[in-house]
């Protein structure tokens, strides 16, 4: 597939997304998904599932492989999809919701990792991204404080504080759950500035490219 190709399949399946938190959702086991690239275009694509109340590690998989789409902005997720796929269907757990390290609606076609991840799944999904795509205005230095994440105009996410004395997270909607639910699981999963599942999907991809 071609970058241009590309954008033209997320520009099919945005209208997918849904923006609406899926009635009686209950997250109790929850997915951190992350992919590690080593110099030479090898990569680890890693998912932790942790118990929601807990925290505990209940499930994991991870997969091996070669970036085969190139690094263009915009298009991540097909770079990491393909792998990050295989890796879901070895897992013996199935979680209810699924936390991606990156964007959701906050990306320039409003069709971010989340979203693609999340439409393709079929499963509810979120994106907590380190750094913002769009404009806020700094939250206050208190856990939960929260500010608008705008783009074009357009309220694409959040900036969300964690933890006091550190820097916010940038919380955008995937697919099948709204802003504020997204929020509220991002929150219970922080015990440092990153949710949980980041952290451990992160420390797993590592290993596996070691």
């Amino acid at each position: 597939m071609t970058p241009d190709e590309a954008i033209a399949e997320q520009e099919r399946l945005r209208p997918l997304v849904s923006t609406r938190t899926d009635p009686g959702l209950v997250v109790r086991h929850v997915a951190g998904l992350d992919v590690s690239y080593a110099d030479d275009d090898r990569l680890a694509a890693a998912i932790v599932v942790l118990d929601a109340e807990s925290l505990e590690t209940v499930d994991s998989a991870v997969v091996s492989g070669k970036a085969d789409f190139p690094y263009v902005p915009g298009l991540f997720a097909f770079r990491e999809l393909p792998s990050l796929l295989e890796a879901m269907e070895k897992l013996t757990v199935t979680p209810d919701l699924l936390v991606c390290d990156g964007q959701g609606l906050a990306h320039p076609r409003r069709f971010g990792l989340a979203c693609h991840l999340g439409v393709v799944a079929d499963m509810p999904s979120i994106g907590v991204a380190k750094t913002p795509m769009g404009q806020f205005t700094m939250p206050d230095d208190v856990r939960g404080a929260h500010t608008d994440l705008v783009d074009d105009g357009e309220v694409v996410g959040r900036a969300l504080r964690t933890r006091e004395g550190v820097k916010p997270v940038f919380v955008s909607v995937g697919h099948r759950i709204d802003l504020d639910r997204a929020c509220a699981e991002v929150l219970r999963l922080c015990v440092t500035r990153l949710p949980e599942t980041t952290r451990r999907s992160d420390s797993l991809g590592r290993a596996q490219l070691r």
